[in-house]
Formats: structure tokens, C-alpha cells, sequence
């Protein structure tokens, strides 16, 4: 071969070469789905937790050990709560559903028999110190439903992912900045709230297997777009994008087929694209009313689609606005804490009065134009 000889190198269509990586990253799965299954089937966890359970008895008093037997006898105790609740419908007793709460600022860290408690279904623990989840995790194979809001949790672990039957997941208002991609392995998760975590910027494309997720809330943080993998969630048919820096909607987002409520309220929107007008399914659309100012005429005039715009009262916010740069002046160290959980309350309290008004407005059949906010403080 000639130093000067000319080579013509086929370049392919890049959507032909997504593709192919597309087919490798769900063999990939697959392949380690059925390594998780065999590692599930296998006696070795098990006999591994009886002999550290032993192990554990053997460390504890009497006392102790008889509170240790009540935990796993699914009785009651004090700021730990631990209870059976049979459904009342048609399919009887059998559908018993089993219960872990914990609530207080008391809590830094969950109680150490709850790792043997792996019949729980479902998990409660709200309004702790908890920074993190515990390391067997894992271990509780038939949760449902893992609620864990307004605590101090700065990640999720990867063995979330081994949770395959979770249902609904809730990490609002704590500390997360990243979400694990082994969260896409829950593909029967149907509702997921990442509200109010404020370091959160990005979801893992892994996240676009969620095809069964119905309510995905990830407002009030730092999202500048929306995340790939939701355009890919099929089934989605609310999504919560309020409280972030977008600027613009991506034009593919009719792939939302089945979407019917979309909350775009508190950002830098000031236009709407037209494929919105796509999806029939679209019922309501919160926006807000100070900065948006193209807004396709067959969405806004849609007498199926309930068009809301929401306007922040003057007054209030120049005076939000002085308050803040007087908080600047205080030792934000010391009170960082207490105005977390200030804020925490705050947000949610606006979050709750945004989901009564939207609710109210479903029964009307007409609408205001826009709606102004006015905000009331009393002082004893």
C-alpha cells in the first residue's frame, strides 16, 4: 500500500449505531437480571443472615433479646411501628400488607433488627436525621412501597436496583445530586418523587426501561432540560417539571403518548412547542403566566385541555426578596439547619396548595385566564 493512496472509510448512520448499542445494553441487562436471579435463588444469603443473626443474639441481654423477639412477632412500639393492615376489598385477607414507620429527629440511623424484618412491604421513615440507607437493603426482596421524604439522605445505592418489585419510591426533600442508573432495573415501579432536592441536575438515560412509571415529580431543582430517559417513560401520564431553570421544551415531546397533566410552572419558559398539540391525551397544562408569551393557539383554545397560568403576586415577591438579602447578613453556618427545615415546610406547603387548586379546577368547566397567588402572613 502506497503512502499516497487515498482510502474511503464507510461512515454509518448514527442512529443505526445507536441502535446497535441499544441491543448490547439490553443484552447486558438481561445477562445480569439472570445472574441477580440466580444469586436470589441461591441458599447462601440466607444461611448467611441465620448465622448473623445468632451472632447477634448472642450480643445481646436478656432484656434486649426479648425487644428483638417482639420486633420479629410484628408488634408495636414506641416512635417504631411495625403492623399488619389487611385490604378491604375483593381479594380478601390474603392481600395483607405489611407496615415500617419512623418518624422524629431523634432517628441518625435506622434500627439495627430491622435487617431481619425482610417480610416488609412497605417502608415509611419521614422527618429524621437518616443520611443514608442501610447496606441490606437488598435483603427486603418483597418491598412495595419505599417512602422516605424530608430526611437528610445524600444517595441512593446501587442495590436499589435489586428492589424488582417496587411499586412507588419517594426521596423528596432530601439531599440527593445523582440518581443510580441501577434504579432503571425497578421496571415495575409505577410513581416516582424526587421533589425538592435541589443538587439534582440530571436523570441516567437508564431510567428509559421505567416503562410501566405512571408519576414522575422532579420539581424544585436544578433541571435545565428535561431528562432524556422521561421521553422515553411510555406509560407517564403525569409530569411534575415545576420549580427548575428550563428554557425550552424539546420538539419530540409527543412521545408522551398517554401523558394528561404537565406541571411547567416557576421557570424560564417563554415559549411552547407546537407538538404539544399532538398529544390528544393532554387534559391540563400549568404554566407560568409572568414571562410566557408564545403559546400555540390550538393548546391554549382547546376546550379539552384546562390551561392554567399561574402569576406570583408583586408585592409579595419584592418583599420575599427583601427578606432574603437580610438573611444574608446572619451566620448561615449555625442556622443552616434550621432554615433547611424551613424551607422543606415551605415548599411543601406551596406544593400542597398547588395540588388543592389544580384539584378544584378539574371540576369546573371553564377556567380563569390567569390566576395571581396572594400570600397572607399573620402575626400573634
Amino acid at each position: 500500500m502506497g503512502l499516497g493512496r487515498k482510502l474511503d472509510v464507510p461512515v454509518s448512520d448514527l442512529s443505526l449505531i445507536r441502535g446497535m448499542w441499544e441491543v448490547r445494553v439490553k443484552k447486558y441487562r438481561q445477562k445480569q437480571k439472570k445472574e441477580q436471579e440466580r444469586i436470589e435463588q441461591s441458599a447462601l444469603p440466607k444461611i448467611d443472615q441465620q448465622w448473623q443473626y445468632r451472632i447477634h443474639c448472642k450480643t445481646l441481654k436478656t432484656n434486649e433479646l426479648n425487644l428483638l423477639h417482639h420486633y420479629l412477632d410484628r408488634s408495636t412500639l414506641t416512635d417504631i411501628q411495625v403492623h399488619t393492615a389487611e385490604q378491604q376489598d375483593q381479594k380478601g385477607p390474603e392481600q395483607s400488607k405489611l407496615s415500617f414507620q419512623l418518624d422524629g429527629d431523634q432517628w441518625t440511623d435506622f434500627p439495627r433488627e430491622l435487617q431481619w424484618m425482610t417480610y416488609l412491604k412497605e417502608w415509611h421513615v419521614r422527618g429524621t436525621k437518616i443520611s443514608r440507607l442501610p447496606e441490606y437493603l437488598a435483603l427486603f426482596t418483597q418491598l412495595t412501597v419505599l417512602e422516605i421524604p424530608q430526611n437528610t439522605i445524600a444517595d441512593l445505592p446501587p442495590e436499589i436496583g435489586k428492589l424488582t418489585g417496587l411499586r412507588e419510591l419517594n426521596v423528596s426533600y432530601n439531599r440527593l445530586s445523582k440518581v443510580p442508573p441501577e434504579l432503571g432495573n425497578c421496571e415495575n415501579l409505577k410513581r416516582l418523587e424526587l421533589t425538592g432536592n435541589h443538587n439534582l441536575s440530571e436523570l441516567p438515560f437508564e431510567l428509559s426501561s421505567l416503562k410501566q412509571l405512571l408519576h414522575l415529580d422532579i420539581a424544585e431543582n436544578k433541571f435545565i432540560s428535561i431528562p432524556i430517559c422521561a421521553l422515553r417513560m411510555s406509560s407517564l401520564q403525569l409530569l411534575d417539571l415545576s420549580h427548575n431553570s428550563l428554557t425550552d421544551l424539546p420538539q419530540d415531546m409527543d412521545r408522551l403518548e398517554q401523558l394528561v397533566t404537565l406541571f411547567l410552572h416557576k421557570n424560564n419558559l417563554f415559549y411552547l412547542p407546537h407538538c404539544l398539540t399532538k398529544i390528544s391525551t393532554l387534559k391540563m397544562i400549568v404554566v407560568n403566566g409572568d414571562v410566557l408569551n408564545c403559546i400555540p393557539t390550538k393548546l391554549c383554545r382547546n376546550p379539552d385541555i384546562k390551561f392554567i397560568r399561574l402569576c406570583d403576586n408583586r408585592a409579595s415577591a419584592e418583599k420575599k426578596k427583601t427578606e432574603e438579602e437580610k438573611k444574608k447578613d446572619k451566620n448561615k453556618k449555625k442556622r443552616w439547619r434550621e432554615q433547611r427545615e424551613e424551607d422543606v415546610k415551605k415548599d411543601s406547603r406551596e406544593k400542597e396548595f398547588i395540588e388543592a387548586y389544580i384539584s378544584s379546577l378539574k371540576d369546573r368547566d371553564t377556567i380563569p385566564d390567569f390566576t395571581t397567588k396572594v400570600s397572607i402572613s399573620c402575626l400573634l
